[in-house]
């Protein structure tokens, strides 16, 4: 049961991380996308990565799995991305939309693969 959601949860994070990635690469052109609201989505995509680790902690805390270690590869690696991108933030601020674009990107195909080496 709790695995089924997780599997569901995790294509809700793909989708989050690749509107927000293309919106914010969007932005970067598009002066009139640069909204509040893109932040919102980012913080919101970037969160339910950490919502996603914690439900997948569950299942193997709750049971004696074997899981794939890369599977806990890629979604470390999307942990760590979010904090990379985070650190980031004030020295690239006039390219922002660029980083958290990219970034967003990149942690949707992280995810994509960490879902992909699950199955």
């Amino acid at each position: 049961m709790l695995s089924d959601f997780h599997e569901s949860f995790a294509w809700f994070v793909i989708a989050a991380n690749g509107l927000a990635g293309v919106w914010a690469l969007s932005a970067q052109w598009i002066i009139g996308l640069r909204m509040r609201s893109l932040w919102w989505l980012v913080a919101v995509a970037q969160l339910l990565i950490f919502v996603e680790i914690g439900l997948g902690i569950g299942i193997v805390a709750s049971r004696d799995l074997q899981i794939d270690s890369f599977h806990v590869f890629y979604g470390g690696l999307c942990v760590l991305s979010v904090g990379i991108l985070y650190s980031y933030r004030h020295q690239l601020a006039p390219k922002r939309w660029l980083l958290y674009g990219l970034g967003s990107l990149f942690i949707m195909g992280l995810a994509i693969r960490a879902l992909s080496v699950a199955s």
